[in-house]
């Protein structure tokens, strides 16, 4: 892997590092975050603090526990102090600046060295001195794992237990429990993992077996009287702040979701847009054959990967008003099924 030593020597020459993740932060990105702090606190002996630009998902919040993670919606002068006073940072699982939201202006204009680590594609590199992208991997937890394995000369015995715990959470959310996006180096760093006692039953206990009676209500409610399959196999599913509110749930909630439609036979897409201050974000899931990264990028403002890709909808801009949703979603499934069969 090339550019290990570079990291290696900026590594060894910093003083105070921050490690920032994508908004929304999702467990690839916690994941990828809290082994990193950990690495450099506890094998590195760095001041290193994991920056997050808003709250984690209560159904991720077993994994910050015991590392000092900063809220940037909670404390933003806090982590505007904290960047502002690195000399370097560490960008991880997000390919570009802007999904770092409210901090894309105090990292930008930092004069400190910037790295990313990243597996979406098309990365904008032009803020960083040194990149690992490669988005073939399965996650930036997967990406992270051969770095810091190659940073130990090809052993993980002196990785911390925390860290390799981080990295298994990471990877097993972004392949959907090993549904999707798995390639042999996945399995290989999971077995590596599982031989140096990572607790796997552990992490599927606390991923999978522990949801709230209301996050189980909320998607028996959604898929029983809001899911919507087209005749062309695009199915979708609106969820407004007023459903979450009745619900009783949160963003991370709905962690999920989107995936369910996938289980019927004819669906061939599935897409969960969620109102979110002004806005809906919007989850898409397809099938091979069905390109979700290009549906997000043509009409949702975003990107991602082929099978799993996400965006916004904006509302007077791509829409009227928030009600006019529904009537976009298939309005635009339609052009975008006519497309891919012309192209």
């Amino acid at each position: 892997m090339e550019n290990i030593s570079s990291l290696s020597h900026l590594l060894g020459a910093s003083r105070k590092v921050s490690i920032i993740v994508h908004t929304h932060p999702d467990g690839d990105a916690l994941g990828s975050g809290c082994a990193m702090a950990e690495y450099l606190t506890r094998r590195l002996g760095k001041d290193a603090r994991l920056i997050v630009p808003d709250s984690v998902p209560h159904t991720l919040t077993f994994l910050e526990k015991g590392f000092d993670v900063l809220d940037a919606s909670a404390e933003p002068e806090a982590a505007t102090e904290r960047i502002a006073g690195s000399d370097l940072i560490l960008i991880l699982d997000l390919n570009q600046l802007h999904r770092t939201e409210q901090l894309e202006t105090v990292i930008a204009s930092s004069p400190a060295t910037k790295v990313l680590v990243d597996h979406h594609l098309r990365p904008d590199t032009e803020p960083f001195a040194l990149v690992f992208s490669e988005p073939e991997r399965s996650s930036t937890c997967e990406l992270l794992y051969f770095i810091l394995k190659e940073m130990e000369g090809g052993s993980i015995a002196d990785i911390p237990s925390k860290s390799l715990y981080a990295l298994m959470v990471g990877m097993t959310t972004d392949t959907n429990n090993f549904a999707n996006s798995v390639i042999p180096t996945t399995l290989q760093m999971a077995s590596e993992l599982l031989q140096a006692g990572v607790d796997r039953d552990d992490i599927i206990d606390k991923l999978y077996h522990s949801d709230s009676e209301q996050r189980l209500l909320s998607f028996a409610d959604m898929i029983s009287n809001h899911l919507v399959i087209l005749p062309s196999g695009v199915s979708y599913m609106i969820m407004t702040e007023e459903m979450q509110t009745a619900y009783g749930v949160d963003a991370g909630d709905t962690e999920g979701l989107v995936n369910m439609p996938l289980k019927v036979d004819r669906v061939r897409m599935s897409i969960f847009i969620r109102e979110d201050a002004g806005h809906f974000r919007v989850s898409i899931r397809s099938k091979r054959g069905l390109s979700a990264r290009n549906m997000a990028a043509e009409y949702f403002h975003g990107g991602g990967h082929e099978l799993a890709a996400g965006g916004k909808i904006f509302w007077p801009e791509d829409i009227p008003s928030k009600d006019a949703a529904a009537g976009y979603l298939e309005e635009i499934a339609a052009r975008f099924l006519r497309n891919e069969t012309t192209n």
